[in-house]
């Protein structure tokens, strides 16, 4: 495909490009022509300066999610994997369909679809089955069908078990950060093994910052006692402050929501006064912070709940709320409040803005039985694609029980257990550094280099 842009930034050499592919990828075969209704589907690729002109191996990144467009690098060690990658690989950083610069969808797509049944039918198209394909006609078309590596992680953990069970011919070796998902599906399960993880996640952050239970007893009571609005307009209830917990699996995350309730309080010195709600007010820094820590990723939070969702299933039907309602310890009323992770609610798609003309789409496909399958059990059992994957011991996203289980029934795969990383280890650098090593010290990688 012609170069939409070349240029160099610190320590890397960068091409920007774009393809069509088909919005809808049945009856069609990746390679092929494109007709009918279609999309962009955007990617980088990038070296490091002294190999522009080499001929090296391809390393195509599988971005968690769902919703995440491909990471844009400041240079080689603002992503920790992409210095080590960058040693070895021609870089692939695509974003997923619908986000970033391919054919992003957000609250104006999905304004156009006057009813449910059609908006749901279209959010179908950005699921797996469908970001796998695209990649399969990446490789086909843009690269000559050359094999590749992958590297998911997280929700491209997902992705790499949908691309073995449908392409595995397309891949020489494959690697996995956080992210191998149990099959069978099931979003129920995932969401019993979450919560009490969640709840383990907001008691060590009390833990480390016993001052801050206070402070967030206070800022719910107040959001509990009056209309409290965000610029924008939304409602900041009790409910939606505590999802700031999301990223409690991540680092700093506890730092930041620290920080964040540094100036939840507008007056005096922002300590915390008195102990009724009426005597407080919320900080226009902390609310602005708040929102936009709310508003972002327009396609992960409908997405969420669906990539769970493979072929004949019983309606998902809300698993987080069914799962957090068996749990009083997460009510709003509940002190300490307990904040909550990756897990989407009915009450998010009528108060947040952004993700309001979702609302019919979602409540259609909360009761759909029928999706495209995405993962194929027989083919992962005789997968021979070198699988290495890096599984979190605690993991607040990706139970680790979960994906050794899964690892246990995939052909040629290799998991690295560890407690020294959150869910997101893989920006720092040693993660892929250490699975690089492992796969090519026992000979998984001689395909890749030969």
């Amino acid at each position: 495909m012609p170069r939409l842009a070349s240029y160099y930034i610190p320590g890397l050499y960068v091409e920007d490009h774009s393809c069509r592919v088909p919005l809808d990828w049945t009856g069609k075969e990746p390679g092929q022509s494109v007709d009918g209704a279609s999309i962009s589907l955007f990617y980088r690729v990038l070296c490091s300066p002294e190999h522009v002109h080499d001929d090296l191996p391809l390393l195509v990144f599988l971005q968690g999610g769902p919703g995440g467009a491909g990471p844009r690098p400041m240079n080689p060690s603002s992503e920790g994997w992409i210095a080590e990658a960058s040693k070895h690989f021609r870089v692939v950083l695509p974003d997923q369909r619908g986000t970033g610069r391919s054919s992003p969808v957000g609250a104006a797509t999905m304004s156009v679809f006057h009813k449910g049944r059609e908006g749901a039918d279209y959010l179908k198209h950005f699921l797996a089955d469908s970001i796998v394909r695209d990649f399969e006609h990446l490789r086909r078309s843009s690269f000559a069908g050359r094999k590749w590596t992958t590297l998911g992680q997280s929700y491209g953990g997902f992705l790499t078990l949908s691309y073995l069970s449908l392409y595995p011919e397309g891949i020489d070796a494959a690697f996995t950060t956080g992210g191998i998902p149990h099959i069978p599906a099931s979003a129920t399960e995932v969401y019993e093994h979450t919560f009490p993880r969640m709840r383990a996640k907001t008691q060590e952050f009390y833990a480390r910052y016993p001052q801050d239970e206070a402070r967030v007893a206070a800022v719910s009571d107040i959001l509990a006692a009056g209309d409290v609005r965000l610029e924008n307009g939304d409602p900041l209830s009790v409910e939606a402050f505590q999802t700031l917990g999301s990223n409690f699996g991540m680092k700093p995350s506890f730092e930041t929501m620290h920080w964040l309730l540094d100036t939840a309080f507008r007056d005096g010195d922002g300590s915390l006064p008195g102990s009724g709600a009426g005597d407080m007010h919320l900080g226009e820094d902390f609310l602005n912070a708040v929102m936009t820590r709310l508003h972002s990723k327009p396609l992960y939070w409908p997405l969420q709940e669906f990539i769970y969702a493979d072929g004949e299933i019983e309606p998902i039907h809300w698993a987080a709320q069914r799962v957090r309602d068996e749990d009083p310890s997460f009510s709003t009323s509940a002190r300490p409040l307990l904040f909550t992770g990756e897990a989407i609610f009915p009450w998010m798609f009528e108060q947040q803005g952004q993700l309001r003309p979702f609302k019919a789409a979602l409540d259609v496909l909360m009761e759909e039985s029928h999706w495209n399958r995405i993962y194929d059990t027989g083919q992962l059992a005789r997968n021979d694609v070198p699988l290495q994957s890096a599984v979190y011991y605690d993991d607040m996203y990706v139970d680790s029980g979960m994906q050794l289980d899964t690892l246990s029934r995939v052909g040629n795969a290799h998991a690295w257990v560890t407690n020294g990383y959150e869910h997101d280890g893989v920006h720092g650098d040693t993660v892929f550094r250490t699975l690089f090593e492992q796969a090519r010290d026992r000979g998984d990688l001689e395909a890749v280099f030969s």
